[in-house]
């Protein structure tokens, strides 16, 4: 009898026990849950949970990281059926984006120095025929007072087939960019001008800082000591008015350098952007009708060089003692910009076989057929 009373004491505990416990997982599960916001996906509202706690630098972060393995569609969360279409039309263009810039990211990495930053230039067929602008451009960094041990460091763009061939005949870090849509040539030369900046604004977002130069520009100095750890972007300038952060500086965007950053990303963005509105322009003066937008709304810190060190035909200093680069701007073709940065290099090679107590009488030779 006793042991009946305590089997059925004990058969009680466990029908409550079995009870309480079903409650209590019932009651966690009904606070867990939060049903989507209405007009929602379930899917886009989900993500959106753990995408959103991240601080807007983590994400910046995070876009870096990813982009070594690949473009992923930003989950946006959209109302309705829509998400499903912005979805597809994001994970498109991610597609088409990856595609363009094809083995970018392996290139830079190459280049770049232990700090992450790459010195870029592009070419055409054109420009890197023997004895053409890319070679005498190399040749700078030979001769030149320290650039030499920055050559690995330079990855040269190529817009074309026959570009890319040869480039690989004379340097080591070369990158076929291939432009969707265009087929290189004269009449494509807006569109290549512009492409630039979309390959530019890439190397950005794989978290990479570069110094863009044309290729005729010639390198005799470093440039990087001119370089300021403030300045988002720091450009060459063709009329220089004595402040390096005159906003009324006039730009030359043949030689810049720009942070990583969420604002130099913004900024590249906005810049392309404006190109609707300023038809038939090239990217120069494009940025220069809107540099001071990228400052106010942005918060870009830009920083122009005195053409006394980055000097070029427009505007450039007389010292040899202090010049660092030499640009062939304001010079219309390519016969006239080699002879005189041929002249350039000759004027150079004569300055550092004098003697240094002769080395303030060196001189450019001018007149030439732009330069003056």
């Amino acid at each position: 009898m006793a042991k009946a009373i305590v089997a059925e004491a004990m058969a009680r505990q466990a029908v409550s026990f079995v009870l309480g416990a079903a409650t209590a997982l019932t009651l966690v599960l009904l606070v867990q849950y939060r049903a989507p916001a209405e007009g929602l996906s379930y899917y886009a509202w989900t993500h959106g949970q753990n995408s959103g706690r991240r601080s807007s630098d983590e994400q910046y972060h995070h876009r870096n990281d990813t982009a070594h393995t690949g473009h992923h569609a930003p989950l946006v969360a959209v109302a309705g059926d829509d998400h499903h279409l912005h979805q597809a039309d994001t994970t498109l263009k991610g597609a088409e984006e990856a595609e363009e810039f094809r083995g970018l990211a392996a290139a830079v990495s190459r280049a770049a120095t232990d700090d992450r930053t790459v010195i870029i230039t592009c070419v055409n067929q054109a420009w890197v025929a023997p004895g053409s602008l890319l070679d005498l451009f190399l040749e700078s960094f030979r001769i030149g007072d320290g650039t030499a041990r920055l050559l690995p460091h330079v990855l040269v763009v190529t817009m074309d087939p026959a570009a890319h061939a040869r480039c690989l005949a004379v340097h080591r870090h070369c990158y076929q960019y291939a432009i969707p849509g265009i087929n290189p040539g004269p009449g494509e030369w807006l569109d290549l001008v512009w492409s630039k900046l979309k390959l530019q604004r890439q190397i950005l977002e794989l978290g990479y800082g570069f110094l863009f130069t044309d290729v005729d520009v010639m390198w005799l100095r470093d440039p990087f000591k001119h370089v300021t750890a403030y300045a988002d972007m720091t450009i060459s300038s063709d009329n220089y008015f004595g402040d390096p952060e005159n906003i009324d500086n006039l730009p030359n965007t043949g030689f810049f350098h720009m942070k990583p950053n969420r604002r130099t990303i913004a900024m590249t963005k906005l810049w392309h952007e404006s190109r609707s509105s300023y038809p038939g322009l090239n990217e120069q003066p494009v940025f220069n009708a809107i540099k001071t937008r990228l400052v106010a709304e942005l918060g870009v810190r830009l920083r122009y060089l005195d053409p006394e060190h980055m000097g070029g035909f427009c505007s450039h200093g007389k010292d040899l003692g202090k010049i660092v680069t030499m640009h062939a701007n304001c010079c219309v073709g390519l016969s006239k910009k080699m002879r005189d940065l041929r002249g350039v290099l000759d004027d150079w090679r004569n300055y550092t076989m004098l003697p240094s107590w002769e080395k303030h009488r060196a001189k450019w030779t001018v007149p030439g057929a732009c330069i003056k």
